[in-house]
């Protein structure tokens, strides 16, 4: 099996349109969460999410890929050309030819829906933009990224709800592991930050009106997020021959499915998933130094993760750093595993861990190190990320040092 590394990243979010601007912010603590701001949001009960600001996509866009890009593919381009700038690959003959890209996404083009329900249902039209299907497919960010950068092997979209971006990363990881392809693009993006995205969410009963507290024993819900994390996965010897920067190895992975409710979380299955990937790293628990959480900030995610992390990790659980960083830029949904994984780097190269912020209460039921409210300074070699997502799916990457 080939050695799989990371040679680019690239992201915008709620905390920064770039990587370097992310990580800042994240070291620092920062909430990039606030008031939302979109039509209707005053017939929502959910005012508040992590919602891209500054951003005009007319700026970095003209206006027939406005026609074809819906705000989730926006942010998947931006990110794309952020990773693969840092990566230095330009794809070309064999290595066009052979390597693609892996995204995932829950949603797609729910803000293309949402406008377009609008025009037919309020408005009374009885036409829409002929590209509003290729506008809003699920697949449009993958193929989009494939067009703009001649990738011609395996492309694809993942939508797994809350897990996409991990799956995705998982399928791109093996791709490039198994020797069937030499580099991919991957990661995911998500942009549900509109009237009826907010609005279906609300309905699950899970959205906190406030803030999103991780761990906190007076957490009540999880904060929606938007934007995109994109990365580079390259066959080591690859990116070792072309004196590439390396930013860390991904040495595993592993998925499973809880088998039993649509909504509700399993211990077993998020216990099986995060198992699973230590043994495809071939790593012991206790190589372990930190894992960046699930962590909505609901009252039973919280819990059921850190009692899978403590059955897993035994006795090395109270050793361990975990964090979530959707206390900073809100649950991404389908792209929230991509932006995450940018602190799991950060953890591998800098040494520095995120922290979950807004927390203010000890919870008995999450009772691990969850580094709160401040970063630290702490050399780990191999990181975790975890995504548990609705129906039961999970996904978990693990990452070292190089």
């Amino acid at each position: 099996m080939k050695r799989v590394v990371i040679t680019g990243a690239g992201t915008i979010n709620a905390l920064g349109h770039s990587v370097p601007d992310t990580l800042d912010a994240m070291r620092e603590g920062r909430c990039g969460i606030g008031q939302l701001d979109f039509q209707d949001v005053d017939r929502l009960s959910i005012k508040i999410g992590g919602q891209v600001r500054g951003f005009e996509a007319e700026g970095r866009f003209n206006r027939q890929q406005m026609a074809l890009y819906d705000r989730f593919t926006q942010f998947t381009l931006i990110a794309t050309k952020e990773a693969i700038t840092q990566s230095g690959l330009e794809f070309t003959g064999d290595l066009a030819a052979r390597s693609g890209v892996v995204l995932g996404t829950a949603g797609g083009g729910v803000s293309t829906w949402d406008a377009n329900y609008r025009s037919v249902y309020e408005d009374g039209k009885n036409r829409v933009h002929p590209f509003v299907v290729p506008k809003l497919m699920n697949n449009a960010a993958a193929s989009h990224v494939s067009i703009e950068y001649n990738l011609k092997g395996p492309s694809f979209t993942v939508s797994t709800a809350c897990a996409s971006s991990n799956h995705a990363m998982s399928q791109a990881f093996q791709m490039v592991r198994s020797g069937m392809a030499p580099a991919m693009v991957t990661g995911g993006s998500e942009s549900m930050l509109c009237f009826g995205g907010v609005k279906a969410w609300e309905g699950l009963r899970v959205m906190s009106k406030d803030a999103c507290r991780p761990f906190s024993a007076n957490r009540n819900g999880m904060v929606q997020g938007e934007g995109a994390g994109v990365f580079v996965f390259e066959e080591y010897e690859h990116a070792k021959a072309r004196g590439a920067e390396i930013l860390c190895e991904v040495i595993g992975s592993a998925m499973s499915s809880d088998a039993a409710d649509i909504v509700m979380p399993s211990k077993q299955g998020a216990a099986r998933a995060i198992s699973g990937a230590l043994k495809d790293a071939r790593v012991d628990p206790s190589d372990v130094g930190y894992i960046n959480a699930h962590g909505t900030g609901t009252a039973a995610n919280d819990k059921t993760e850190c009692a899978a992390v403590a059955d897993v990790f035994g006795p090395h659980a109270d050793n361990l750093m975990i964090s979530s960083t959707k206390s900073m830029h809100g649950h991404l949904i389908g792209g929230t595993g991509g932006v995450e994984l940018l602190a799991c780097i950060m953890a591998l190269r800098d040494g520095v861990i995120a922290p979950t912020i807004g927390y203010e209460e000890h919870d008995p039921e999450c009772a691990l190190d969850v580094v709160p409210n401040e970063a630290r300074d702490a050399k780990v070699n191999v990181v975790l990320s975890n995504a548990f997502a609705f129906g039961g799916l999970n996904a978990v990457l693990a990452l070292r040092a190089v």
